[in-house]
């Protein structure tokens, strides 16, 4: 059992990677943020229902099922609409590092669906990211719209997470995330329509583009969302959302390497940046230490009984 969580934190550690470089590939993609949504779900949806048809797997499930799928689908629809526009309007960067807000908005909603108690460490460790990114948001002001965005997509993302946690114990990842894309994608496309979003120019893609768009769809988008969803099975939401928040480390790197001047920074927004990580995993730390010593009491009590 053991073995088995080991392989599925390393597993979600590639998965954070891939969903670094997801924020790189934003930004090199040259379309809006919510047609590049549009097509990423779309796209995904098809290797996902190529999966189905390879594997002869089942696209069953019930009507309650899909009423959360639906649900879902549109939060992860709108987690990725404000989580690439905060790329557009800020940097990978900026965005990133503000997505870290996750493990705080998972510490409060993940208690109201597990039904277990506010964690007092949790909330204090949350507060300290909160005080990090105010004084990236205070001295990088020209980034606000972006740090809003991202702030957004960090609830929403936490949100989902949460959800799937739960609904993995009965459903699933491939299914859970097949419904999920496909109605988040039906959720845009209603939008477009409604919007008057489709056009000549919305089908006119340049071809690097295309091959970005197939890269994020493919092994950013289908592989790493059904498998996300899958070590939800043997890892809790918080560890999740917590690991997640290592991404903005790869993406940096990153970004870095590809763009160079423009992610450079000022030192007080790598400072705001070194507090939120810190915390971050100052809290894994913490958070392990407090699992062991879990783990060697109930040892102990169970010697006591026998």
């Amino acid at each position: 059992m053991q073995e088995s969580k080991l392989k599925n934190y390393l597993l979600l550690h590639l998965i954070v990677f891939i969903w670094g470089f997801t924020a790189i590939l934003g930004a090199l993609i040259t379309i809006d943020a919510i047609p590049l949504v549009w097509y990423r779900m779309l796209l995904a949806v098809i290797f996902i229902v190529i999966y189905f048809l390879w594997k002869k797997k089942s696209f069953r499930v019930n009507k309650k099922g899909l009423l959360k799928f639906l649900f879902t689908g549109i939060v992860i629809a709108l987690h990725w609409v404000f989580f690439f526009k905060a790329i557009k309007v800020s940097n990978v960067s900026v965005a990133l590092v503000t997505m870290s807000t996750g493990a705080f908005f998972a510490s409060l909603i993940e208690p109201i669906f597990f039904r277990r108690k506010i964690n007092t460490l949790e909330i204090f460790l949350g507060l300290l990211v909160i005080g990090g990114l105010y004084i990236i948001f205070n001295f990088e002001s020209q980034y606000k719209l972006g740090i809003i965005y991202a702030l957004i997509a960090s609830f929403l993302s936490a949100l989902f997470a949460v959800l799937n946690g739960l609904y993995i114990k009965k459903y699933t990842a491939d299914v859970i995330s097949f419904y999920q894309l496909f109605f988040g994608v039906a959720f845009i496309t209603v939008y477009l329509l409604i919007t008057n979003g489709f056009s000549i120019a919305f089908f006119q893609i340049e071809t690097s583009d295309w091959l970005y768009l197939l890269i994020l769809s493919s092994i950013c988008t289908a592989y790493a969302f059904i498998a996300s969803v899958e070590v939800m099975k043997y890892l809790s939401p918080y560890t999740v959302m917590l690991t997640i928040n290592l991404e903005p480390i790869y993406a940096i790197i990153l970004a870095l390497i590809i763009f160079g001047d423009k992610e450079q920074m000022s030192n007080t927004f790598y400072l705001g940046a070194f507090i939120v990580l810190f915390v971050v995993l100052l809290n894994g730390i913490l958070k392990n230490r407090k699992t062991l010593k879990d783990k060697i009491q109930q040892k102990l009590k169970k010697k006591k009984v026998i």
